[in-house]
C-alpha cells in the first residue's frame, strides 16, 4: 500500500486548522514573502495544508525540505567514519541566504525522539557538532529574530509510539494529534481568535516582569537553590513577538511561557531537572548541576550522563545560560500528564532554562544591537541551544532587585 493510500487518523479539519494559524498567527505571513518549510518526510499532509494557506495569503514561493528517517539511519550503518565530521554547508548558507531576504521560515517538528537510541553516540556527537557549526549562518538569523519564523508540529508514527507505546499505530497518532491540537489551541472552532487573546495574557506577564525590571530570579526547592542573574538591559518576552523585519509573530506553537536572557557570568547554585531531556535520541534523566560564576562546574544524570557531557563540550558557551523562562504548573500542557519527548512541548509543562546561545531580541533595543554589544550585556554565545525544566509544583521563583530586596515571582509553581 503506497504512503498516499493508507488511511490517515488524523483529523483533517483540526490538522487545517492548525496550518491556517500556523500561517496566519505563527507566521504572519506577509503577501509577496517567500516561504522556507523543514519538515519530517511523515508530515507531509501537514506541509501541504500549510503551504494552501501560504499561497492564500499571497506567499511568493513556498519551498519545503523534507528528513527521512530511514535515510538518517541507513548513514549511522552504512557510511564512512569520517562523513560523521561532515555536514551540509552550501545547504544551510543557502537558508542564511534566504532569510537575509526576508524569506520566512517554519519548522514541523516530530521527528522520532529515539531515532538514533542505538547508534554509536560518538557518530551522534560528531554528526551533531558538524551540523550546528555548519547551521550557525542560518542559526544567528533565527536566533537574532532577523525574520517571522514558527515551528508546529505534527504527529509522526513514530514519535506517537514512543508517546504511547501501548497503543496500535493508528490509535498512537490519533491520540497525540489530539494532544498537539489542544496545546495549539486549535480544537476549537476559532483558534485564530483563542491566540490573539493568550497572546494579550502573556504580554501582560511579559509587561509586569519589564516593568520590575529585576537583576536576578532565585530558583528554589527539591534538589534547587539556584540564582539567576539577568543580563544588563533584558527584556522579557513571550507569545506574540516582532522580528527585525517589521512582522509580528508567534515563534512557538504552542506557546506557555515568558522568558528573557541570563547574565552568562551571574549564574550561582545548583538545580535538578524536573522531567527528562530528550536529545539526538537519547533521554537523560534526573540532571543535576552547579553553577558557578555563570558556568556549569559539575554535572550529573542519572540516565544519558554521557551524552549530556558531551553537550556541555561543544564549546566554551554550552556551559552557560542563553535562557531563562517562566511556565506555571498548570499550564495545559503540564496538566495533560504527557511526557512528549518534544522540547517545543515538554518546554511549555514547566519553567526552564536553555543552555547555549541567546536571543538577541530579549533585550531592549535588542534589533540595533551587535554581536559585540550582546556579548557586553551578557549574552551568551555557542552553537547550541537546549533547553530543560526545571520547574514543577515545588519550586518557587523570586525576583531579586537590584538592593537585594525580593518580590514573590511564583509559588507552588504558579503566579504569584
Amino acid at each position: 500500500m503506497t504512503l498516499s493510500a493508507k488511511i490517515n487518523p488524523v483529523d483533517p479539519v483540526k490538522l487545517d486548522r492548525l496550518a491556517e494559524v500556523a500561517v496566519k498567527i505563527g507566521l504572519q505571513l506577509q503577501a509577496g514573502q517567500d516561504l522556507l518549510i523543514t519538515a519530517p518526510l511523515a508530515a507531509l499532509p501537514l506541509v501541504r495544508r500549510i503551504t494552501e494557506h501560504a499561497y492564500k495569503a499571497g506567499a511568493g514561493l513556498v519551498t519545503p525540505f523534507y528528513a527521512d528517517e530511514e535515510a538518517t539511519l541507513m548513514r549511522y550503518r552504512h557510511a564512512p567514519v569520517e562523513s560523521f565530521d561532515h555536514a551540509a554547508t552550501w545547504l544551510y548558507e543557502g537558508m542564511a541566504k534566504a532569510f537575509s531576504s526576508n524569506t520566512a521560515r517554519l519548522a514541523i517538528a516530530g521527528d522520532n525522539p529515539m531515532l538514533l537510541s542505538q547508534e554509536d553516540p560518538e557518530k551522534v556527537a560528531r554528526a551533531n557538532r558538524a551540523t550546528s557549526k555548519a547551521y550557525q549562518p542560518a542559526l544567528e538569523k533565527i536566533a537574532g529574530f532577523d525574520v517571522n519564523w514558527n515551528i508546529v508540529s505534527y504527529p509522526n508514527p513514530s514519535w506517537a509510539k514512543q508517546v504511547f507505546p501501548d497503543l496500535d499505530e493508528n490509535a498512537a497518532i490519533a491520540k497525540l494529534a489530539d494532544a498537539i491540537f489542544a496545546a495549539s489551541r486549535v480544537d476549537i472552532d476559532d483558534p485564530v481568535s483563542a491566540w490573539r487573546e493568550h497572546n494579550a495574557v502573556l504580554a501582560k506577564r511579559r509587561e509586569w516582569l519589564n516593568g520590575l525590571n529585576f537583576a536576578s530570579l532565585h530558583f528554589k526547592g527539591p534538589g534547587t537553590d539556584l540564582v539567576v542573574g539577568l543580563a544588563d538591559e533584558h527584556q522579557w518576552q513571550g507569545g506574540a513577538s516582532t522580528a527585525k523585519n517589521g512582522v509580528t509573530c508567534n515563534p512557538n506553537i504552542p506557546t506557555e511561557e515568558v522568558f528573557t536572557t541570563p547574565h552568562a557570568l551571574r549564574v550561582d547554585g545548583h538545580v535538578s531537572s524536573t522531567k527528562p531531556l530528550s536529545h539526538q535520541g537519547t533521554l537523560i534523566e534526573n540532571i543535576s548541576v552547579r553553577f558557578e560564576g555563570g558556568k556549569i562546574i559539575e554535572a550529573k544524570a542519572s540516565r544519558g550522563e554521557e551524552v549530556f557531557n558531551k553537550v556541555l563540550n561543544t564549546d566554551e558557551g554550552a556551559r552557560r545560560l542563553g535562557e531563562v523562562a517562566l511556565v506555571p504548573h498548570s499550564s495545559p500542557i503540564s496538566a495533560s500528564g504527557l511526557l512528549f519527548f518534544n522540547t517545543l512541548f515538554d518546554e511549555n509543562a514547566a519553567s526552564h532554562i536553555a543552555l547555549g546561545q541567546c536571543y538577541s531580541k530579549c533585550f531592549v533595543n535588542g534589533d540595533k544591537l551587535s554581536p559585540e554589544e550582546v556579548a557586553a550585556r551578557g549574552g551568551n554565545k555557542s552553537l547550541i541551544h537546549i533547553d530543560w525544566m526545571i520547574g514543577s509544583g515545588e519550586i518557587d521563583v523570586d525576583g531579586i532587585n537590584k538592593d537585594g530586596s525580593a518580590i514573590p515571582v511564583m509559588r507552588k509553581g504558579e503566579w504569584a
